[in-house]
């Protein structure tokens, strides 16, 4: 008997709750022995049907951060598929033996209302049919619900689109995090009072609405990470014209540019605000440090063990 080979299929923007349990039951499947595969598509699916001019939103998990997860987890296989309009008119029996049937799957795992091929015609029970005699299962992963509604990347979106990044990181199952290059900015956190480093990410993603919020930054090559304030947004006291990405380190000296940065989101602290002065606006950002000071032991305390 061969080894088996399960294929987890899906977009798994943002390998959140729902995302993970699929993971979860193909991992369980392909072992002991086996192979797990994801088969993930690229761009979004909305974006290539959409019937008129459609701005995808940036994605949770840019593909690079979604192949280091998925390894992490234990993943043997993480197969891009490209996403055209001619991949979507396929019937379900093309799809899988141009896509699927390569892997020699044992089983297919996919969750609540996955469908694939011309018209969404592909659905989990019209693959059990094709399974049946191609050698395959199918599984069909029920949906991860929090408070009466399903976890779904739509909804964090939404969550991390209003600030509310302690929600996200319940619906993710971990805090949403960003990373990027520290790149020469104006000063004028240094002439503050409040040096920062200005960020640059490595790739598109989904940054969370303007404002100000406690961090966890991490320094490339360091195992800690340093309790931070960042700011997000164009800096309407000085007539900012670019949306900026400004994180200080509290308690903390160094030279930053050029240096990667890892940032957690752990707290909303307020939006952002025009002040009337730079001294008044110096004066609230001492508020915001020991704001994100207390907030970032408060869950300290919180985090187990």
């Amino acid at each position: 008997m061969s080894a088996p080979t399960a294929i987890a299929i899906g977009v798994f923007d943002g390998l959140h709750l729902g995302h993970q349990s699929i993971l979860q039951r193909a991992l369980a499947r392909s072992r002991p022995g086996g192979r797990c595969v994801v088969m993930t598509f690229d761009p979004h699916p909305d974006v290539v049907l959409a019937r008129t001019a459609f701005h995808s939103p940036p994605p949770l998990t840019p593909i690079g951060e979604k192949r280091a997860r998925l390894t992490a987890l234990g993943v043997d296989v993480f197969h891009v598929v490209p996403f055209t309009r001619e991949l979507a008119a396929l019937e379900p029996e093309a799809f899988v033996d141009l896509h699927l049937m390569p892997h020699r799957p044992s089983a297919i795992v996919a969750g609540e209302g996955f469908a694939l091929g011309r018209g969404r015609a592909g659905t989990c029970e019209r693959l059990r049919v094709i399974g049946a005699t191609r050698g395959f299962e199918v599984e069909e992963v029920p949906l991860v619900m929090m408070d009466g509604a399903p976890v779904s990347s739509t909804r964090i979106r939404g969550v991390l689109g209003e600030g509310r990044v302690e929600d996200a990181a319940r619906l993710l199952g971990r805090r949403y995090a960003i990373a990027g290059t520290v790149v020469t900015g104006d000063a004028r956190g240094r002439e503050l009072g409040f040096p920062t480093a200005n960020l640059r990410l490595h790739e598109e993603r989904l940054v969370p609405r303007d404002g100000i919020y406690a961090v966890l930054a991490r320094i490339e090559g360091e195992s800690e990470q340093h309790p931070a304030a960042m700011s997000i947004g164009m800096r309407p006291t000085f007539d900012g014209e670019l949306r900026t990405l400004e994180v200080h380190l509290i308690d903390w000296r160094g030279e930053l540019v050029g240096r990667e940065l890892a940032v957690e989101f752990v707290s909303w602290l307020r939006p952002e605000e025009r002040f009337p002065s730079a001294q008044a606006l110096i004066e609230a950002m001492h508020r915001d440090v020991a704001e994100a000071r207390r907030r970032l032991v408060a869950a300290a305390g919180a985090d187990p063990a």
